[in-house]
């Protein structure tokens, strides 16, 4: 449907599955470095035990993305550290601290690899027709939009708009070498559009004082994470249910990138991909627990590469894997990694999250007779979906913690809406 390249099974010479598998790592670095710096910055932690969190979930992911490759659905699927999880590790570790969280993710991850190993998830799978499909791989494109926009402005970094002038010229520069990669480029070369990027993006940026060294600095060279870093994990039922809520969201996005990546890579998806895809991260999550570390989902981002390279190859994925998990030994490596720019990772996402949808929209148009019903369930989810993402933070603390947790996820509103009308406009 795509023109694949390279399929699932095959596999590319080690080099070129090394740079391959290390683009995968550039194009997930920023939402999963995102995640313990908003988490450790809103509970009080210090630079050094941000430093720590950042390891133990580059760790942690690495593993997770073995195994969801492995023993997984063995789509070439990398994880990383979840949003959804964000609201509810910033509550746990506010108030109970982040020996509560370890617990919770550890409990949590094995209710969720009980959920996919007796096979309850993929039982629903015949919810998911190629109409609540497409809508929802075209949302999980559209949730990201905004992400890619502040990130090629400088938003997160500086809201004030001080820098984006440079911000948008970096993302701009960034984005057109990506973007002439991709279409122009011959041969290997061609299928790195986001390494090369990348690199032109940073070296811009250097010389406009858009880079920032400090987390380098501070880290040491080498360091092996430990087990329970934070203290003795801590089993609070209260916890557990807010993270549970999280968990669910995350079971959802999932389900629907597991539809995403099948579509983008030709391969067919069953039950038994699903079940075992959800049962894998449950794992990761409770291994993520131990290691101190964030909860892990799958990654549209890496989703979007795929399509863009046409590379499915689940070697490359699993060196991705295997590269994080070394950055993991390596501090300094680690740090220099998170300190590419914004507005850098601006210019590599405007392409990557665009093409997810465009896989969505193609899905449709090819599965999906567009009658007066059909248009009408999508266009209705996909505002909803749209929507939903935008109600404020204080209009949805009036709401119950996991309808606020699903409010917020635009992909899960959307596919939920789109669920409930196939099945009643029969």
């Amino acid at each position: 449907m795509n023109g694949v390249r390279v399929g699932i099974d095959e596999k590319v010479p080690l080099n070129r599955a090394v740079v391959l598998g290390f683009q995968h790592v550039l194009a997930m670095f920023g939402a999963t470095i995102t995640v313990p710096l908003v988490v450790g910055n809103a509970i009080g932690l210090d630079q050094h035990q941000i430093a720590l969190l950042i390891q133990a979930v580059l760790l942690a992911m690495g593993i997770a993305t073995i195994l969801q490759t492995t023993i997984g659905s063995r789509y070439p699927i990398v994880q990383g550290s979840s949003f959804a999880f964000i609201p509810g590790l910033i509550s746990i570790g506010g108030s109970s601290g982040l020996a509560a969280v370890e617990g919770a993710l550890i409990a949590g991850g094995i209710i969720e690899a009980f959920f996919g190993g007796l096979g309850i998830v993929g039982r629903l799978r015949r919810l998911f027709t190629p109409l609540v499909t497409g809508v929802t791989i075209m949302l999980i494109g559209f949730s990201l939009a905004h992400v890619a926009v502040k990130y090629a402005l400088n938003f997160f970094a500086d809201p004030t708009a001080a820098s984006a002038p440079k911000a948008f010229a970096i993302a701009l520069i960034t984005f057109a070498v990506t973007v002439a990669v991709a279409l122009k480029a011959k041969g290997s070369l061609k299928a790195m559009p986001v390494i090369v990027g990348a690199i032109v993006g940073y070296i811009v940026s250097i010389p406009l004082g858009m880079t920032d060294f400090t987390l380098v600095n501070d880290l040491p060279v080498f360091n092996v994470p430990s087990l329970f870093p934070w203290g003795v994990p801590v089993f609070e039922v209260s916890a557990i249910i807010i993270l549970l809520f999280a968990y669910m969201v995350s079971i959802i996005e999932s389900v629907g990138d597991y539809h995403a990546i099948s579509a983008i890579s030709e391969a067919p998806i069953t039950k038994k991909h699903i079940n075992r895809g959800i049962m894998s991260e449950g794992i990761a999550c409770t291994i993520a627990g131990a290691l101190g570390a964030c909860g892990t989902t799958s990654y549209s981002e890496n989703i979007g590469l795929v399509a863009l390279t046409k590379v499915a190859s689940r070697q490359v994925v699993q060196i991705g894997g295997i590269i994080l998990i070394v950055i993991a030994m390596f501090p300094k490596f680690s740090g220099l990694l998170a300190s590419i720019p914004q507005p850098v990772l601006g210019g590599l996402t405007i392409a990557l999250y665009g093409m997810i949808s465009v896989t969505g929209l193609r899905l449709i148009k090819e599965k999906v007779e567009l009658n007066d019903r059909n248009v009408l369930i999508i266009a209705s989810a996909i505002i909803v979906g749209l929507g939903s993402p935008q109600l404020p933070q204080e209009f949805l603390e009036h709401f119950p913690r996991l309808i606020a947790s699903i409010l917020e996820s635009g992909m899960a509103v959307g596919a939920i809406t789109a669920i409930i009308l196939d099945q009643v406009l029969r």
